[in-house]
């Protein structure tokens, strides 16, 4: 430190400064967003196959009695025209091989997730198994379109009914 001249001990203690608070910066990241956790378990794939998968996206997640094991990796279109999804899983979550998947839907508008149904075999889908049972996304405006055309045919018996009785 006797050789160091002013102005190079004052940039020596600027850079450890600097040091220190990229540092520290780091440090807080990661023990907000938790990114290392689990870095050193390997996630494992699964597949499902659906007829639609209407507003279901790549990154979209994948749960198991409302927790989250997963998420959406890719989603391609298979020789049959149906979807395929990859389905990334926690490592250490092991799946019945008799469970179903589901696209359902957080709410009335809200986001589309896959939603996995436990079955009860002790067999468990193994890495790069799919899913035996799917059940496809249900669209809002078909659903919409069923409950008019019912109430549209319970209103048109009912008249029907009326004008018999007069």
């Amino acid at each position: 430190m006797e050789n160091f001249t002013k102005e190079e001990f004052k940039n020596f203690i600027i850079g450890l400064c600097v040091l220190g608070i990229c540092l520290l910066t780091c440090l807080i990241f990661k023990l907000k967003h938790n990114v290392w956790a689990g870095a050193e378990n390997t996630d494992y794939t699964i597949y499902a196959t659906f007829n639609r998968t209407d507003g279901l996206s790549v990154g979209d997640k994948v749960r198991l009695a409302g927790v989250d094991v997963g998420y959406v990796e890719n989603n391609v279109l298979d020789e049959d025209f149906r979807a395929t999804l990859t389905l990334k899983i926690r490592n250490g979550i092991q799946i019945p091989d008799d469970s179903s998947a589901s696209i359902v839907s957080a709410g009335i508008m809200g986001n589309k997730y896959i939603e996995i149904e436990p079955g009860g075999s002790e067999d468990f889908i193994e890495d790069k198994g799919d899913f035996s049972f799917t059940q496809d996304a249900i669209i809002l405006e078909e659903l919409v379109d069923r409950i008019i055309s019912l109430g549209k045919a319970k209103r048109s018996s009912a008249d029907k009914q009326q004008s018999e009785e007069e």
